[in-house]
């Protein structure tokens, strides 16, 4: 197989245009609050159709987008005019269960790699939304319920096949690893999303993990989260590193949710203390496989809401109780029930799982990540995939409530997640990567000197 382009492209693989049936749902993204009419939309088959999507769009001076899940929250994996190149349909999974190594298509979602990696008794960290494309998740960081235990994804990812511009005005698929384009490994892990090329398939370092404790907290309202906050940001980063927890705040009431990977229900119970012993929470633990506790987690996608905003923020020091305020305070106000605000522990294990040859992720020394998040829009299973003729009444109210929510936590965040992508920011490239941006640049004029890879918030080359 060839795995270069320098005459004239044709377009290869599952080819969708305009007119085409399957045109709209092709075209469109998870998040239905952004949507696009691109050129073509290309499903990759196999790594020759991407290097000849991306010689194509060169060749036609067409802007490129990559898309693998589709989650892109902010609906820059399609574009207007464009093309759309689509690995989701690059599927496979190959296990050493010896070695500890996987290497699967960048085509799976996350729980398509967790389903897979548990059938040969291994996992690899994700994040927690299955239907979320693995290869997306990866390259911008990568954190779950097993984050504290094992590292993020892109922490474990070992090497990657990437497709990224060639000299000659085409396409070519290069390896990348500790021993060849070693710079470039480097950047995918934390900052690979759409950047430098489009990758095709990874290749992780998996775990050993025959089971593990699942856990539920549940209070109702929201009148005992002030001082479960506080406990929960005190004891969840010191804890246990086997242990990683999560606070999501609804309209009316909250959970911590964790998973103790490969300990039991009485650790998990003691390790908990510090919260359960605050109100009168009701506690709900499984024992059982990853793979299966994973799936069992999901949220069916058809009840979940078509239109979704999020936002991204990392918390390097305790929230003082004026932050626990604000966030009470914009929950009992929010304009929908889907609205929410979740957290996810990192503390003082991440810094440990930092790979020898470094990461571009630029926020492991956060003692927590956090977004809120605002959905609105009706039930994705019963929703037209049409556009409507007039906007949804609550978009206007839910942006505003969450640019709101934002500003009034600026005081206590640092940073922000490229996965979760806080849109018109002015100095995203920092407040993304922190130091690595000039590494990054420098990077990203090496592999991609056009600027083939750009968005709204891709990384810019560095000039001479």
């Amino acid at each position: 197989m060839s795995t270069t382009s320098t005459s004239a492209a044709e377009l290869t693989g599952r080819v969708v245009r305009p007119g085409d049936d399957g045109y709209r749902s092709a075209s469109d993204s998870w998040n239905l609050l952004h949507r696009n009419d691109p050129a073509v939309v290309v499903f990759a088959q196999q790594t020759q159709d991407v290097v000849n999507a991306v010689a194509w769009a060169r060749q036609n001076r067409v802007p490129v987008r990559a898309r693998s899940g589709g989650h892109c929250l902010e609906g820059w994996s399609t574009v207007d005019d464009g093309i759309v190149i689509d690995v989701s349909e690059l599927k496979s999974a190959t296990v050493d269960a010896e070695g500890l190594t996987a290497t699967v298509g960048a085509g799976l979602n996350q729980i398509e790699a967790v389903t897979a990696l548990g059938a040969a008794g291994v996992a690899a960290p994700t994040g927690t939304e299955g239907t979320v494309g693995l290869v997306g998740a990866t390259l911008g960081g990568g954190f779950g319920l097993l984050t504290r235990a094992f590292g993020m994804a892109s922490d474990n990812l070992l090497a990657a096949e990437i497709v990224v511009p060639s000299e000659d005005g085409g396409a070519r698929a290069i390896v990348v690893d500790d021993n060849t384009n070693a710079d470039l490994l480097w950047a995918l892990r934390g900052a690979g999303n759409g950047n430098f090329g489009i990758v095709t398939s990874l290749t992780y370092r998996v775990h050993p993990l025959a089971h593990v404790v699942y856990l539920t907290v549940r209070w109702s309202g929201l009148g005992d989260l002030p001082a479960v906050f506080d406990a929960w940001q005190r004891f969840a980063f010191d804890t246990d590193s086997r242990l990683t927890t999560q606070l999501e705040i609804g309209t009316d009431g909250f959970e911590l949710v964790g998973a103790l990977a490969g300990g039991t229900a009485d650790e998990a119970e003691q390790l908990l203390v510090p919260v359960t012993s605050i109100g009168i929470p009701t506690l709900v633990m499984t024992d059982a496989g990853w793979a299966d506790t994973y799936a069992g987690f999901q949220i069916p996608t058809e009840d979940e809401p078509v239109n979704w905003a999020f936002k991204s923020q990392f918390i390097y020091e305790p929230y003082p109780a004026e932050a626990v305020d604000v966030i009470v305070s914009f929950l009992s106000k929010a304009p929908s029930p889907q609205c929410n605000y979740f957290t996810n522990a990192f503390g003082g294990a991440l810094p440990g799982s930092e790979p020898a040859a470094g990461s571009a992720f630029a926020h492991r020394n956060a003692l927590f990540y956090a977004e809120p998040g605002a959905g609105w829009g009706g039930a994705r299973g019963t929703a037209a995939r049409e556009r409507p003729e007039t906007p949804d009444p609550l978009t206007a109210e839910c942006l505003s409530w969450i640019t709101e929510f934002m500003e009034a936590l600026a005081p206590y965040v640092d940073g922000a997640y490229t996965n979760v992508p806080n849109a018109g920011m002015a100095d995203y490239e920092n407040a993304y990567w922190g130091a690595g941006v000039d590494r990054l640049r420098t990077i990203k004029a090496k592999y991609d000197p056009d600027d083939v890879f750009s968005f709204e918030q891709s990384i810019r080359p560095a000039t001479s």
